[in-house]
Protein backbone atom coordinates (compact mmCIF):
# COMPACT_ATOMS: atom_id res chain seq x y z
CA UNK A 1 0.00 0.00 0.00
CA UNK A 2 2.98 2.31 0.81
CA UNK A 3 4.38 1.66 -2.57
CA UNK A 4 1.03 2.56 -4.14
CA UNK A 5 1.01 5.81 -2.08
CA UNK A 6 4.52 6.66 -3.23
CA UNK A 7 3.64 5.71 -6.72
CA UNK A 8 0.81 8.17 -6.60
CA UNK A 9 3.24 11.02 -5.72
CA UNK A 10 5.03 13.11 -8.18
CA UNK A 11 8.81 13.00 -8.59
CA UNK A 12 9.19 16.37 -6.89
CA UNK A 13 7.36 15.21 -3.84
CA UNK A 14 9.46 12.03 -3.68
CA UNK A 15 12.72 13.98 -3.87
CA UNK A 16 11.51 16.34 -1.16
CA UNK A 17 10.74 13.48 1.21
CA UNK A 18 14.08 11.80 0.55
CA UNK A 19 15.88 15.11 1.17
CA UNK A 20 14.13 15.62 4.47
CA UNK A 21 15.11 12.12 5.55
CA UNK A 22 18.74 12.71 4.61
CA UNK A 23 18.81 16.00 6.53
CA UNK A 24 17.41 14.32 9.61
CA UNK A 25 20.03 11.55 9.42
CA UNK A 26 22.84 14.04 8.99
CA UNK A 27 21.59 16.16 11.88
CA UNK A 28 21.47 13.16 14.15
CA UNK A 29 25.01 12.22 13.24
CA UNK A 30 26.29 15.77 14.00
CA UNK A 31 24.44 15.81 17.30
CA UNK A 32 25.92 12.50 18.35
CA UNK A 33 29.42 13.68 17.45
CA UNK A 34 29.06 16.94 19.44
CA UNK A 35 27.64 15.07 22.41
CA UNK A 36 30.59 12.70 22.48
CA UNK A 37 33.05 15.63 22.24
CA UNK A 38 31.24 17.48 25.00
CA UNK A 39 31.37 14.47 27.24
CA UNK A 40 35.12 14.18 26.64
CA UNK A 41 35.64 17.90 27.36
CA UNK A 42 33.63 17.73 30.55
CA UNK A 43 35.66 14.77 31.69
CA UNK A 44 38.86 16.65 30.90
CA UNK A 45 37.73 19.67 32.90
CA UNK A 46 37.37 17.53 35.97
CA UNK A 47 41.23 17.19 36.08
CA UNK A 48 43.13 20.46 36.96
CA UNK A 49 46.33 21.32 35.09
CA UNK A 50 49.03 22.08 37.64
CA UNK A 51 52.62 23.28 37.28
CA UNK A 52 54.93 20.94 39.15
CA UNK A 53 58.64 20.79 39.95
CA UNK A 54 61.04 18.26 41.33
CA UNK A 55 62.58 18.51 44.80
CA UNK A 56 66.32 19.02 44.25
CA UNK A 57 69.57 19.70 46.03
CA UNK A 58 71.35 22.95 45.16
CA UNK A 59 72.91 26.00 46.77
CA UNK A 60 70.30 28.20 48.44
CA UNK A 61 71.05 31.80 47.44
CA UNK A 62 69.88 35.13 48.79
CA UNK A 63 70.11 38.37 46.86
CA UNK A 64 71.11 41.25 49.16
CA UNK A 65 70.99 44.81 47.89
CA UNK A 66 73.13 47.47 49.53
CA UNK A 67 72.87 51.19 48.86
CA UNK A 68 74.79 54.16 50.15
CA UNK A 69 76.93 57.13 49.21
CA UNK A 70 80.59 57.45 48.39
CA UNK A 71 82.68 59.15 51.05
CA UNK A 72 86.30 60.37 50.84
CA UNK A 73 89.28 59.17 52.81
CA UNK A 74 88.86 62.32 54.88
CA UNK A 75 87.04 65.63 54.93
CA UNK A 76 88.64 68.23 57.16
CA UNK A 77 87.00 71.56 57.94
CA UNK A 78 89.35 74.48 58.64
CA UNK A 79 88.18 77.12 61.14
CA UNK A 80 90.04 79.89 62.97
CA UNK A 81 90.86 79.27 66.61
CA UNK A 82 90.65 82.99 67.37
CA UNK A 83 88.56 85.73 65.86
CA UNK A 84 90.59 88.03 63.66
CA UNK A 85 90.79 90.02 60.46
CA UNK A 86 91.90 88.00 57.40
CA UNK A 87 95.12 89.38 55.94
CA UNK A 88 95.73 86.81 53.17
CA UNK A 89 94.02 83.86 51.46
CA UNK A 90 96.44 81.61 49.58
CA UNK A 91 94.10 78.96 48.09
CA UNK A 92 91.20 78.70 45.63
CA UNK A 93 88.45 76.15 45.08
CA UNK A 94 89.74 72.94 43.52
CA UNK A 95 93.36 73.64 44.44
CA UNK A 96 95.50 70.71 45.52
CA UNK A 97 97.29 71.35 48.82
CA UNK A 98 99.81 69.42 50.89
CA UNK A 99 100.02 69.04 54.65
CA UNK A 100 101.57 72.16 56.18
CA UNK A 101 100.76 74.55 53.34
CA UNK A 102 99.70 78.03 54.52
CA UNK A 103 96.03 78.51 53.64
CA UNK A 104 94.91 81.71 55.41
CA UNK A 105 96.77 84.36 57.42
CA UNK A 106 94.98 86.47 59.99
CA UNK A 107 96.28 89.82 61.27
CA UNK A 108 99.20 88.99 63.63
CA UNK A 109 99.95 92.56 64.80
CA UNK A 110 98.43 92.13 68.24
CA UNK A 111 100.19 88.84 68.63
CA UNK A 112 103.58 90.37 67.83
CA UNK A 113 103.00 93.09 70.45
CA UNK A 114 102.04 90.49 73.05
CA UNK A 115 105.20 88.50 72.29
CA UNK A 116 107.37 91.60 72.70
CA UNK A 117 105.75 92.46 76.03
CA UNK A 118 106.21 88.96 77.37
CA UNK A 119 109.83 88.89 76.27
CA UNK A 120 110.48 92.09 78.19
CA UNK A 121 108.78 90.64 81.23
CA UNK A 122 110.92 87.53 80.93
CA UNK A 123 114.11 89.54 80.75
CA UNK A 124 113.09 91.47 83.87
CA UNK A 125 112.19 88.29 85.73
CA UNK A 126 115.50 86.71 84.72
CA UNK A 127 117.42 89.73 85.98
CA UNK A 128 115.48 89.70 89.24
CA UNK A 129 116.28 86.02 89.66
CA UNK A 130 120.01 86.67 89.20
CA UNK A 131 119.93 89.61 91.63
CA UNK A 132 117.99 87.64 94.24
CA UNK A 133 120.33 84.69 93.97
CA UNK A 134 123.39 86.92 94.39
CA UNK A 135 121.90 88.69 97.42
CA UNK A 136 120.80 85.50 99.12
CA UNK A 137 124.15 83.81 98.55
CA UNK A 138 126.00 86.86 99.89
CA UNK A 139 123.83 87.02 102.99
CA UNK A 140 124.28 83.32 103.62
CA UNK A 141 128.06 83.54 103.27
CA UNK A 142 128.13 86.55 105.64
CA UNK A 143 125.94 84.79 108.22
CA UNK A 144 128.12 81.72 108.14
CA UNK A 145 131.29 83.85 108.50
CA UNK A 146 129.75 85.83 111.38
CA UNK A 147 128.87 82.64 113.16
CA UNK A 148 132.37 81.28 112.74
CA UNK A 149 133.93 84.51 114.10
CA UNK A 150 131.58 84.55 117.06
CA UNK A 151 132.41 80.92 117.78
CA UNK A 152 136.15 81.60 117.62
CA UNK A 153 135.79 84.64 119.87
CA UNK A 154 133.86 82.62 122.41
CA UNK A 155 136.62 79.97 122.48
CA UNK A 156 139.23 82.62 123.23
CA UNK A 157 137.06 84.25 125.87
CA UNK A 158 136.49 80.94 127.61
CA UNK A 159 140.26 80.30 127.69
CA UNK A 160 140.88 83.69 129.25
CA UNK A 161 138.04 83.21 131.71
CA UNK A 162 139.52 79.90 132.81
CA UNK A 163 142.83 81.63 133.76
CA UNK A 164 141.03 84.59 135.33
CA UNK A 165 141.77 86.98 132.51
CA UNK A 166 138.17 88.19 132.00
CA UNK A 167 135.03 88.41 134.04
CA UNK A 168 132.01 86.18 133.92
CA UNK A 169 129.97 88.94 132.27
CA UNK A 170 132.42 89.18 129.38
CA UNK A 171 132.21 85.41 128.81
CA UNK A 172 128.41 85.53 128.82
CA UNK A 173 128.44 88.40 126.31
CA UNK A 174 130.69 86.37 123.98
CA UNK A 175 128.42 83.35 124.32
CA UNK A 176 125.38 85.48 123.43
CA UNK A 177 127.10 86.67 120.25
CA UNK A 178 127.56 83.03 119.22
CA UNK A 179 123.86 82.34 119.79
CA UNK A 180 122.80 85.39 117.78
CA UNK A 181 125.10 84.48 114.87
CA UNK A 182 123.85 80.89 114.98
CA UNK A 183 120.20 82.03 114.85
CA UNK A 184 120.86 84.28 111.83
CA UNK A 185 122.60 81.43 110.01
CA UNK A 186 119.81 78.96 110.85
CA UNK A 187 117.22 81.41 109.52
CA UNK A 188 118.88 81.46 106.13
CA UNK A 189 119.59 77.72 106.21
CA UNK A 190 115.96 76.88 106.94
CA UNK A 191 114.92 78.78 103.80
CA UNK A 192 116.95 76.37 101.73
CA UNK A 193 115.18 73.59 99.74
CA UNK A 194 117.62 71.10 98.28
CA UNK A 195 120.35 73.64 98.87
CA UNK A 196 118.50 76.55 97.20
CA UNK A 197 116.84 79.39 99.07
CA UNK A 198 113.07 79.84 98.71
CA UNK A 199 113.48 83.41 97.46
CA UNK A 200 115.81 82.16 94.72
CA UNK A 201 113.30 79.46 93.76
CA UNK A 202 110.53 82.06 93.67
CA UNK A 203 112.49 84.37 91.39
CA UNK A 204 113.44 81.48 89.11
CA UNK A 205 109.74 80.42 88.93
CA UNK A 206 108.76 83.98 87.98
CA UNK A 207 111.31 83.91 85.16
CA UNK A 208 110.02 80.51 83.98
CA UNK A 209 106.45 81.81 84.05
CA UNK A 210 107.49 84.74 81.91
CA UNK A 211 109.13 82.31 79.47
CA UNK A 212 105.92 80.28 79.24
CA UNK A 213 104.00 83.49 78.58
CA UNK A 214 106.26 84.07 75.59
CA UNK A 215 105.58 80.53 74.34
CA UNK A 216 101.81 81.02 74.75
CA UNK A 217 101.90 84.33 72.87
CA UNK A 218 103.96 82.79 70.07
CA UNK A 219 101.55 79.83 69.90
CA UNK A 220 98.59 82.20 69.71
CA UNK A 221 100.24 84.14 66.90
CA UNK A 222 101.05 80.90 65.04
CA UNK A 223 97.39 79.87 65.37
CA UNK A 224 96.50 82.97 63.35
CA UNK A 225 98.30 81.34 60.42
CA UNK A 226 96.00 78.52 59.23
CA UNK A 227 97.84 75.60 57.64
CA UNK A 228 96.60 72.49 55.82
CA UNK A 229 96.31 69.62 58.34
CA UNK A 230 96.58 67.06 55.51
CA UNK A 231 96.87 66.76 51.75
CA UNK A 232 93.77 67.08 49.60
CA UNK A 233 91.66 69.36 47.44
CA UNK A 234 89.98 72.57 48.55
CA UNK A 235 86.27 71.75 48.21
CA UNK A 236 84.79 74.60 50.22
CA UNK A 237 85.95 78.23 50.51
CA UNK A 238 84.04 80.95 52.31
CA UNK A 239 86.63 83.58 53.20
CA UNK A 240 88.05 86.75 51.67
CA UNK A 241 90.79 89.21 52.56
CA UNK A 242 89.43 91.80 54.97
CA UNK A 243 86.77 89.53 56.49
CA UNK A 244 86.52 89.21 60.25
CA UNK A 245 86.71 85.45 60.64
CA UNK A 246 84.75 84.35 63.75
CA UNK A 247 86.39 81.79 66.01
CA UNK A 248 85.24 78.24 65.25
CA UNK A 249 83.39 79.07 62.02
CA UNK A 250 84.27 76.89 59.01
CA UNK A 251 85.95 78.87 56.24
CA UNK A 252 87.64 76.08 54.23
CA UNK A 253 87.22 72.33 53.68
CA UNK A 254 89.84 69.90 52.43
CA UNK A 255 88.71 66.68 50.72
CA UNK A 256 91.15 63.80 50.53
CA UNK A 257 89.95 61.54 47.70
CA UNK A 258 93.04 59.33 47.70
CA UNK A 259 90.69 56.55 48.81
CA UNK A 260 86.94 56.38 48.18
CA UNK A 261 84.56 54.35 50.33
CA UNK A 262 80.87 53.48 50.26
CA UNK A 263 79.05 53.47 53.59
CA UNK A 264 75.97 51.21 53.76
CA UNK A 265 73.50 49.98 56.36
CA UNK A 266 72.92 46.23 56.76
CA UNK A 267 70.07 44.56 58.62
CA UNK A 268 70.77 42.05 61.34
CA UNK A 269 69.45 39.08 59.33
CA UNK A 270 71.77 39.91 56.42
CA UNK A 271 74.86 40.73 58.47
CA UNK A 272 76.14 37.15 58.56
CA UNK A 273 76.54 37.16 54.79
CA UNK A 274 79.38 39.70 54.96
CA UNK A 275 82.93 39.57 56.28
CA UNK A 276 85.90 41.92 56.28
CA UNK A 277 87.96 41.36 53.13
CA UNK A 278 84.97 40.14 51.09
CA UNK A 279 85.01 41.24 47.42
CA UNK A 280 81.93 43.06 46.12
CA UNK A 281 81.08 45.04 43.00
CA UNK A 282 79.68 48.55 43.40
CA UNK A 283 77.51 50.23 40.77
CA UNK A 284 77.73 54.01 40.39
CA UNK A 285 74.54 54.99 38.63
CA UNK A 286 75.58 58.56 37.79
CA UNK A 287 78.65 57.28 35.93
CA UNK A 288 77.06 54.11 34.56
CA UNK A 289 80.02 52.13 35.88
CA UNK A 290 80.61 49.14 38.10
CA UNK A 291 83.71 49.37 40.27
CA UNK A 292 85.30 46.51 42.24
CA UNK A 293 85.38 46.95 45.99
CA UNK A 294 86.27 45.21 49.21
CA UNK A 295 84.56 45.20 52.60
CA UNK A 296 86.96 46.89 55.04
CA UNK A 297 84.77 47.52 58.09
CA UNK A 298 81.69 46.13 59.83
CA UNK A 299 80.47 47.94 62.93
CA UNK A 300 80.73 45.91 66.14
CA UNK A 301 77.28 47.05 67.35
CA UNK A 302 73.99 48.10 65.78
CA UNK A 303 72.74 51.66 65.67
CA UNK A 304 70.40 52.34 68.60
CA UNK A 305 67.81 54.10 66.41
CA UNK A 306 67.84 52.26 63.07
CA UNK A 307 68.85 48.87 64.55
CA UNK A 308 71.14 48.32 61.55
CA UNK A 309 74.86 47.74 61.24
CA UNK A 310 77.27 50.01 59.38
CA UNK A 311 79.36 48.48 56.61
CA UNK A 312 82.13 50.22 54.67
CA UNK A 313 83.32 49.17 51.21
CA UNK A 314 86.63 50.45 49.85
CA UNK A 315 86.62 50.99 46.08
CA UNK A 316 89.61 49.38 44.39
CA UNK A 317 91.54 51.79 42.14
CA UNK A 318 88.61 54.11 41.33
CA UNK A 319 89.20 56.54 38.46
CA UNK A 320 89.24 60.32 39.10
CA UNK A 321 85.63 60.60 37.89
CA UNK A 322 84.46 59.00 41.15
CA UNK A 323 83.68 61.76 43.62
CA UNK A 324 82.43 61.74 47.17
CA UNK A 325 78.67 61.96 47.67
CA UNK A 326 77.72 59.78 44.68
CA UNK A 327 74.86 57.28 45.05
CA UNK A 328 76.15 53.72 44.95
CA UNK A 329 74.47 50.31 44.90
CA UNK A 330 75.82 46.82 45.35
CA UNK A 331 73.95 43.56 44.79
CA UNK A 332 75.39 40.42 46.37
CA UNK A 333 74.21 36.87 45.77
CA UNK A 334 75.08 35.12 48.99
CA UNK A 335 74.91 31.33 49.47
CA UNK A 336 72.87 30.71 52.62
CA UNK A 337 73.15 26.92 52.45
CA UNK A 338 75.40 24.67 50.42
CA UNK A 339 73.82 21.67 48.66
CA UNK A 340 70.51 22.09 50.47
CA UNK A 341 67.22 20.33 49.69
CA UNK A 342 65.10 23.16 48.27
CA UNK A 343 61.76 23.86 46.59
CA UNK A 344 60.18 27.11 45.36
CA UNK A 345 58.52 29.24 48.05
CA UNK A 346 55.28 29.14 46.02
CA UNK A 347 54.96 25.42 46.72
CA UNK A 348 54.80 25.86 50.50
CA UNK A 349 51.49 26.48 52.25
CA UNK A 350 51.03 27.47 55.88
CA UNK A 351 48.10 27.00 58.23
CA UNK A 352 48.15 27.50 61.99
CA UNK A 353 51.96 27.71 61.92
CA UNK A 354 52.16 24.32 60.20
CA UNK A 355 53.83 24.17 56.78
CA UNK A 356 52.75 21.67 54.15
CA UNK A 357 53.09 20.96 50.42
CA UNK A 358 51.11 19.01 47.81
CA UNK A 359 53.14 16.07 46.57
CA UNK A 360 52.21 14.56 43.18
CA UNK A 361 52.74 10.81 43.22
CA UNK A 362 53.44 8.48 40.31
CA UNK A 363 49.72 8.29 39.45
CA UNK A 364 49.39 12.12 39.38
CA UNK A 365 47.41 11.99 42.58
CA UNK A 366 47.70 14.78 45.17
CA UNK A 367 49.16 13.87 48.58
CA UNK A 368 49.32 16.52 51.32
CA UNK A 369 52.66 16.39 53.19
CA UNK A 370 53.72 18.32 56.31
CA UNK A 371 57.27 19.72 56.04
CA UNK A 372 59.80 21.54 58.21
CA UNK A 373 61.32 24.59 56.54
CA UNK A 374 64.74 26.10 57.15
CA UNK A 375 66.52 29.06 55.58
CA UNK A 376 64.72 31.14 52.99
CA UNK A 377 66.30 32.45 49.82
CA UNK A 378 64.83 34.94 47.39
CA UNK A 379 62.33 32.52 45.87
CA UNK A 380 63.32 29.13 47.28
CA UNK A 381 63.15 27.66 50.74
CA UNK A 382 65.18 24.94 52.45
CA UNK A 383 63.32 21.77 53.43
CA UNK A 384 64.69 20.18 56.58
CA UNK A 385 62.28 17.24 56.70
CA UNK A 386 59.13 15.89 55.05
CA UNK A 387 60.40 15.58 51.45
CA UNK A 388 62.94 13.52 49.58
CA UNK A 389 65.10 14.52 46.68
CA UNK A 390 63.43 13.75 43.34
CA UNK A 391 59.84 13.93 44.58
CA UNK A 392 57.41 16.16 42.68
CA UNK A 393 55.46 19.01 44.27
CA UNK A 394 52.68 21.23 42.91
CA UNK A 395 53.32 24.92 42.26
CA UNK A 396 50.06 26.36 40.91
CA UNK A 397 46.31 26.05 41.50
CA UNK A 398 47.11 25.18 45.12
CA UNK A 399 43.82 26.60 46.42
CA UNK A 400 41.89 24.10 44.26
CA UNK A 401 43.90 21.03 45.21
CA UNK A 402 42.71 18.43 47.68
CA UNK A 403 44.29 15.18 48.88
CA UNK A 404 43.40 12.29 46.56
CA UNK A 405 42.66 14.57 43.61
CA UNK A 406 44.08 13.59 40.21
CA UNK A 407 45.77 16.37 38.26
CA UNK A 408 47.35 16.97 34.87
CA UNK A 409 51.01 17.81 35.64
CA UNK A 410 52.90 20.50 33.75
CA UNK A 411 56.61 20.42 34.52
CA UNK A 412 58.02 23.84 35.62
CA UNK A 413 61.66 24.93 35.30
CA UNK A 414 62.87 27.02 38.23
CA UNK A 415 66.55 27.86 38.29
CA UNK A 416 66.66 30.80 40.71
CA UNK A 417 68.19 30.43 44.11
Amino acid sequence: MRYQRLKGLSKVQVFSIVGIILILVAGFAVYKQKYAAGSQTSKSKMQATVDVTAVQRTDLLKRISLSGQTVPEAQVDVAPKYQGRVAAVNVTLGQQVSAGDVLVIQDTGDGDISIAQNRAAYQQASADAISTESTVNANYDKARADYQRALDSYQRSKTLYDVGGISKDSLDASQQQVADAKAALDTLTNQMNSGVAASIQSSRAAALKAQQSINAAEKQRDDLILRAPRSGVIGYRQVEVGNIAPAGQKILSIFDNSNIYVDCQVSEQDLGAFSVGMDVNVGLESLGKTVPGKVVYISPASDAQSMTFSLRIALVNPDPAVKSGMFARSVVNVPLRKNALVIPKDAVQEKNSVYYVYVVDAHNTIVQRTVEVGARGDDKVEILSGLNEGETVALTNLSRLRPGMTIVPNNAQTDKG
